[in-house]
């Protein structure tokens, strides 16, 4: 589907948790994140964190084995394959690093399936050390959004690939899903005719409970990694068979491009009392 863009979440989206905490917890530096979480903004306290680490003798190696075993749920990357098996295109905003992310991607196989990835800058330095950076500079400006987090507006991520496809003349749709409350400035991008995929009794679904008419995006709530491929491959294949109706009589209307989907009960939207 050339006219579909699904927008990824990554932690508590793509995977069951957040990135950050997991590989914390896994190399035993919890209390001392803990500790040092009140005193320092997010991305400085992971990047102090590798640094401990690193002093502690841990290796990148180290790190990259505990991403391999980061906890996903089974039909989330058939579901990713599949998308983008028909021709969408998939993109990842996400407030974890690009180091975390694309270890994981290319442990699981669908590093490829991404054409772009916007995150936190992560990359090993000449000591063999992780750094991590965040992706907007908030000592030297604001991005100037009260919504976000100051080192990333996804809404302003979000709006710069709507006007980079405007500017080449192609007409998107597109599939948001996410989890946390950094998800609902970019959700607010959205316009009629988009989907919103928000993970249900997470923060994003929160905001979005309490005055969903905010959101012009038609709304499908998930809670696993289940009903996240399945909602998915359903509005991917639904977008598909309007777009078909448009310019195909009855008689000549093409098969369904997921045809092996069964056709699950659509979710109910979101809607207002």
């Amino acid at each position: 589907m050339a006219g579909i863009v699904v927008v990824f979440d990554f932690d508590k989206t793509i995977i069951d948790l957040d990135s950050d905490n997991w590989v914390v917890d896994e190399l035993g530096a919890t209390d001392l994140f803990n500790e040092l979480l009140p005193t320092m903004p997010w991305n400085s306290l992971m990047d102090r964190m590798m640094m401990e680490l690193h002093a502690q003798g841990k290796t990148i190696d180290d790190i990259v084995e505990v991403l391999k075993r980061v906890p996903i749920h089974p039909d989330v990357v058939p579901a990713i394959r599949a998308a983008h098996a028909l021709g969408c295109d998939l993109r990842i905003v996400s407030d974890a690093n690009m180091f975390f992310i694309e270890t994981i991607l290319d442990h699981l196989g669908i590093r490829e399936c991404f054409s772009e990835i916007n995150t936190n800058p992560g990359f090993v330095d000449e000591e063999g050390r992780l750094r991590i950076f965040p992706i907007h500079d908030f000592h030297k400006s604001s991005h100037g959004c009260n919504l976000c987090p100051p080192n990333m507006c996804k809404g302003l991520v979000m709006e710069r690939i709507q006007a980079s496809l405007m500017s080449e003349g192609k007409k998107k749709k597109f599939i948001y899903q996410g989890d946390g409350s950094g998800d609902y400035c970019p959700s607010l991008k959205l316009g009629e005719g988009d989907f919103l995929m928000p993970r249900k009794n997470f923060p994003l679904w929160d905001l979005i409970s309490q005055n969903p008419l905010v959101i012009k995006a038609e709304i499908h709530e998930w809670s696993d990694g289940e009903e996240l491929g399945r909602i998915l491959l359903s509005l991917i294949n639904n977008v598909s068979i309007a777009e078909n109706a448009q310019f195909m009589s009855p008689q000549n209307m093409a098969v369904p491009v997921f045809e092996a989907l069964t056709s699950p009960t659509p979710k109910p939207a979101m809607v207002a009392n």
